[in-house]
């Protein structure tokens, strides 16, 4: 039986993460349900639950995290262009049906579900409640490959590339270095240069060690690095807070102190084998800092924990040069509207053989030595 779920107090947490399984943070109960309860999820940000669950009986056999979506903030899966087409003519948009984690562009599992036949329940139960509601759409963001399956052609594939670094066993940061080009082995060494002498007091800090002051800084940071570009900062101190206390020091921050103060840092989360970059802000300009705390000190992190794969974010081709290779991330869309779906099928179509050409490229210019250099 499906139900829809208008939050995830209705949902046993213990239940809801045995479905996770991997232990990606992003679509953990904590992580969602922390932003219900403390003010980031809002029908005037755009964001309104509707979890789908399937049940058998009061067992839970699998769930969605869902949400009706009033605009397409936050997604980081640009459907703008899409919403101003349709409602030229003469339709309504939104509200559309959204299965993704909200604010976070990190691919993982969003049919949570141990069997194929389940996932499948999961989509068919996304589109009956897309027709019950008469909405002109539903998207599932960042899917992870093992739900693509689950998905049948009506649904309109989309990819993207982002930026990932991947740990094949190195023992230090040293052996990560030796693994790339003179030039960009010559690059990052001067660019830890000048963030080590800066005379700022560098770190790294799990979330069970900060203080209330730091976490106070810490959201105050991440609230300027929004307002500087003009945009809204959804996520409240309470929920970093939150998050602190959640995960403990699976949770951890880079940080530049200049004396007591806390003028930079780089918020990073950790789950299932994989170091996630969240969240970047600094009161000082100093060259080299942002690459110091958002990748190098991640990618130290990663090698001393033994952690597989450093997911810094999305955007940003000058990660390639520092290590970081493009990944595919995908989503999947289902148009109600027959002409409007072939419409966008054709614009995808143009957009994919784009994309193919853009990542060959971006292998181009791999940062990593060719086996013939010394």
């Amino acid at each position: 039986m499906i139900r829809f779920l208008d939050s995830l107090a209705d949902v046993d947490p213990a239940h809801w993460d045995a479905l996770v399984g991997d232990g990606n943070p992003f679509v953990s109960h904590a992580f969602l349900r922390g932003m219900e309860v403390h003010g980031c999820l809002r029908p005037d940000y755009g964001w309104q639950p509707r979890h789908l669950a399937l049940y058998e009986g009061e067992r839970l056999l699998g769930a969605v995290p869902a949400y009706l979506k009033g605009n397409s903030h936050g997604e980081f899966v640009f459907d703008f262009a899409w919403a101003h087409a349709y409602e030229r003519a003469g339709g309504d948009y939104y509200p559309k049906l959204l299965a993704a984690a909200p604010y976070s562009p990190v691919p993982g599992p969003r049919l949570l579900a141990a069997s194929l036949e389940h996932k499948k329940q999961l989509v068919a139960g996304l589109l009956a409640e897309t027709g019950r509601l008469g909405l002109s759409s539903v998207h599932a963001n960042f899917l992870e490959e093992a739900d693509l399956p689950a998905f049948d052609e009506r649904w309109l594939p989309r990819f993207d590339w982002q930026f990932h670094w991947h740990n094949p066993g190195y023992g230090s940061f040293d052996d990560f270095l030796g693994a790339l080009s003179s030039k960009k082995r010559k690059n990052i060494r001067q660019e830890r240069r000048q963030a080590e002498e800066s005379g700022l007091t560098l770190g790294m800090t799990g979330g069970a060690e900060l203080t209330a002051a730091d976490w106070r800084a810490i959201h105050a940071l991440y609230e300027s690095t929004f307002e500087m570009k003009g945009n809204h900062a959804a996520l409240t101190r309470p929920f970093f807070r939150h998050l602190g206390q959640s995960f403990g020091n699976d949770v951890q921050v880079a940080t530049a102190r200049m004396g007591d103060q806390l003028v930079a840092m780089a918020f990073f989360l950790v789950g299932g084998g994989t170091l996630y970059g969240r969240y970047w802000g600094a009161v000082v300009d100093v060259p080299g800092l942002h690459f110091e705390l958002c990748y190098y000190r991640g990618i130290e992190y990663a090698i001393a924990r033994g952690l597989h794969t450093f997911e810094p974010g999305a955007q940003g081709e000058h990660k390639l040069a520092r290590g970081f290779l493009p990944t595919r991330t995908h989503s999947r869309h289902y148009l109600v509207h027959e002409g409007f779906h072939e419409a966008v099928a054709d614009a995808l179509r143009h957009e994919r053989r784009a994309r193919e050409a853009y990542g060959d490229e971006l292998m181009e210019h791999s940062p990593y030595a060719m086996r013939s250099e010394a």
